[in-house]
């Protein structure tokens, strides 16, 4: 069965990630309050459109919300993507809700209402999909400059690492384990930190050591 999209708000930027979507063969919506957008949205095979304010529950109702896995806030106002989210993911039971926030400052109350990833940039959201970051256990989320790279890896119960401590897991030098996701905690990690299966790691690592590293942690 396809895996569902849900696109609300944004224009150019909506057009590239549900063309992205559909060209995975994902099943993807989009919801739109401009007319002549959702006309020209229209325009592209396979792509559903809804015209309407995304932050209204009957609109998303309207649009399948409830049988979407991922749904994507793209309007320009923080606040409404906050609520769009938040419907997704409690009145709707999107598996995961992804927010574009203009202030880099709101990332962190984002991640503690529930949104599942936030981030600051459209290009960064541009990349992750090309990268299929929502539907893959790895992505690479920002370029640091360098030669680092910030990425995010989920650790699935074959990976090696499970029930290990860190201080056990051999990786390079030029990589960092910066931060731990399980379920709705946000852990430092420490030598004695034992992984398990569904953590998501966020690694900070020089561009030649990340594959290096990835091998490492999930034996691929």
């Amino acid at each position: 069965m396809k895996k569902r999209i849900l696109i609300i708000g944004g224009y150019h930027k909506a057009e590239s990630l549900a063309k992205s979507f559909l060209h995975r063969g994902y099943a993807v919506t989009v919801i739109n309050k401009n007319p002549e957008h959702c006309h020209t949205l229209a325009q592209t095979a396979d792509l559903t459109v809804l015209i309407g304010d995304g932050s209204k529950p009957f609109v998303l109702e309207d649009a399948g919300a409830e049988k979407a896995d991922i749904a994507i806030a793209l309007t320009p106002f923080d606040e409404d993507n906050l609520v769009i989210c938040q419907l997704c993911k409690k009145q709707f039971h999107v598996r995961k809700t992804v927010s574009l926030a203009a202030d880099p400052e709101k990332i962190s109350f984002f991640y503690s209402m529930g949104i599942d990833s936030v981030v600051c940039a459209l290009s960064t959201i541009t990349q992750i999909v090309e990268q299929q970051a929502f539907l893959d256990e790895f992505t690479t989320l920002l370029p640091l400059g360098n030669g680092l790279r910030i990425s995010k890896l989920r650790l699935n119960a074959n990976s090696p690492v499970i029930g290990k401590t860190l201080s056990e897991i051999h990786l390079s030098h030029e990589v960092i384990i910066a931060a731990i996701l399980r379920q709705d905690q946000h852990l430092v990690p420490h030598g004695d930190t034992v992984l398990w299966a569904q953590d998501i790691l966020i690694l900070i690592a020089a561009a030649q050591k990340e594959a290096e590293a990835v091998k490492v942690l999930t034996g691929r």
